[in-house]
């Protein structure tokens, strides 16, 4: 997984609440079990017609958000089913970090697993940053270690994170990549158990 420590990057506006994981990535997009090429799906019906065409007006189509790798959402995002294609999608589209006032629990600590950083800030200020993402700069830092979000306008907002879940992310650890950082000692308390159990064998 992919260390985050400071992202700087434009940020794309979403302000729409309870944006549910089957929004984020439909279930037709959901027949793999592969993290890569669900971009296509992201926001499907947020961003294409019926017809497959683009739509103008979503954010995610319009140039000046391209290359955008913050999303600014509304409330109580990725409510929902506990799909983990939701993170992929965003992971795979570009998007590393996240910003709401609010997320649902199980897509909140799927973020984490899949090396998204998910950032809860009061209502008013995902407001300021909302607007400041729709204004003629668009460009954001994200600095985890400070744990600070800074806007175009120079604006910082500190944010809080579980410091275990801080800690994973800045070294680019799942779960797995954190328990194989213990591998010796798991190799040495299988040895142990192996001779004091030996009468299992």
């Amino acid at each position: 997984m992919k260390p985050f420590t400071t992202l700087t990057a434009p940020a794309a506006p979403l302000p729409i609440a309870n944006l549910d994981t089957d929004q984020i990535i439909p279930k037709q997009f959901l027949a793999t079990v592969e993290r890569t090429g669900l971009a296509k799906g992201l926001f499907y019906d947020l961003r294409f017609d019926e017809e497959g065409r683009e739509k103008p007006d979503c954010p995610l189509n319009q140039s000046a958000f391209a290359d955008a790798q913050i999303l600014i959402a509304g409330a109580n995002f990725g409510c929902g089913s506990s799909r983990e294609h939701a993170p992929w999608a965003l992971a795979d589209f570009g998007i590393r970090a996240l910003i709401a006032p609010s997320f649902a629990d199980i897509f909140y600590n799927n973020c984490f697993n899949n090396g998204l950083l998910p950032i809860v800030l009061p209502q008013g200020a995902v407001d300021e940053l909302m607007a400041e993402a729709k204004g003629a700069n668009h460009v954001f830092v994200v600095d985890l270690a400070k744990q600070i979000v800074s806007a175009p306008s120079g604006k910082t907002f500190n944010f809080d994170i579980d410091p275990g879940r801080k800690r994973k992310l800045l070294e680019g650890l799942d779960d797995i990549g954190l328990s194989l950082k213990r591998e010796e000692d798991i190799a040495r308390f299988e040895d142990l158990r192996r001779i004091g159990a030996a009468w299992r064998r």
